[in-house]
């Protein structure tokens, strides 16, 4: 499977995903993840499961009001759609890391429906592209202990475990990393155990 990334503007393609700004219009189907609490147990208490549709608006609404870039670096967030279907699979994120914003997380979050194919680690890939393609010399992904599909996708884009820390967030996390250097363009690293 090819994983060739383009960057047109602000948006982020892969052969089988598109990384685009939000919506208004993206609203319901974000409630889809972040209202999911197996997706947003693994995000408190950066970002707390939403309750409902207009919650949702709201968060979208900050997104939006934050456009990309704005801080002078590639960061932002992405909706993440899956091109054959035309639904929103997931969201992702490239954003400074507290306390200082010094590092760069890349984030991603699917909906549960999206789950077991690949999606995150195909996106994740694609993020760590645009960061490098906009003057980054590396990013970090930031794990939960026993958060086990996000320890595989950071390691299927080829992040290198690094250790753990609680410099981030105020919470024991697994931190990987990414080197521009080391990010293999040609194919992602393969997963025995995702099916």
């Amino acid at each position: 499977m090819s994983h060739e990334v383009t960057i047109v503007g602000s948006t982020i393609s892969t052969p089988r995903l598109r990384l685009r700004p939000w919506r208004q219009a993206d609203a319901a189907e974000a409630l889809d993840i972040y209202g999911s609490a197996e997706v947003s147990r693994w995000l408190a208490p950066a970002m707390d499961g939403i309750k409902d549709l207009d919650e949702m608006r709201a968060v979208i609404t900050r997104w939006i009001a934050a456009p990309l870039g704005s801080d002078g670096r590639p960061s932002g967030r992405w909706v993440i759609e899956e091109i054959e279907s035309g639904r929103v699979a997931g969201s992702g994120q490239i954003l400074p890391l507290p306390p200082e914003g010094d590092d760069l997380e890349l984030g991603y979050q699917l909906a549960p429906w999206a789950w077991g194919r690949g999606l995150a680690a195909e996106a994740g890939h694609a993020l760590a592209h645009y960061a490098f393609s906009n003057g980054e010399e590396e990013v970090f992904a930031v794990v939960r202990p026993h958060n086990d599909r996000g320890t595989r996708a950071a390691r299927r884009i080829g992040m290198e475990w690094v250790g753990e820390t609680e410099k981030y967030y105020a919470l024991r996390l697994q931190v990987f990393r990414l080197r521009k250097g080391d990010l293999d363009t040609s194919a992602l690293k393969p997963d025995p155990v995702e099916r």
